[in-house]
């Protein structure tokens, strides 16, 4: 049974960082591409993030330079650093697994940006 459980959602102000991680079971978690994807109310569901089994990254325009996406296989963890959040940040943040066919996704983990 394949799982993504995402941890690490919350309520920070603007200015400060997040570390969501989302822990992998039930698939060969190192030979998945892995992303990090996010929701607002009212909004599609956008990529935010993904990174390749070989390492290779890559953002969206609006967190480069803020958000930083890494994995450790030997966890099986998928991780997104978060820091200078901003207001429009605010979504449920999804963790995906991805190779060949198949295509899996988290609950989601809630992040807040609010004064």
């Amino acid at each position: 049974q394949v799982q993504l459980v995402e941890s690490g959602g919350g309520l920070v102000q603007p200015g400060g960082s997040l570390r969501p991680s989302c822990a992998a079971s039930g698939i060969a978690f190192s030979i998945y591409g892995m992303g990090w994807y996010r929701q607002a109310p009212g909004n599609q569901r956008e990529l935010v993030a993904n990174i390749t089994r070989s390492g290779s990254t890559n953002y969206i325009d609006n967190v480069k330079g803020r958000f930083t996406i890494s994995r450790d296989n030997a966890k099986n963890t998928l991780y997104l650093q978060m820091n200078s959040l901003k207001p429009e940040d605010t979504a449920v943040y999804y963790c995906n697994a991805y190779w060949l066919h198949l295509n899996y996704w988290g609950q989601g983990t809630q992040v807040t940006v609010s004064a």
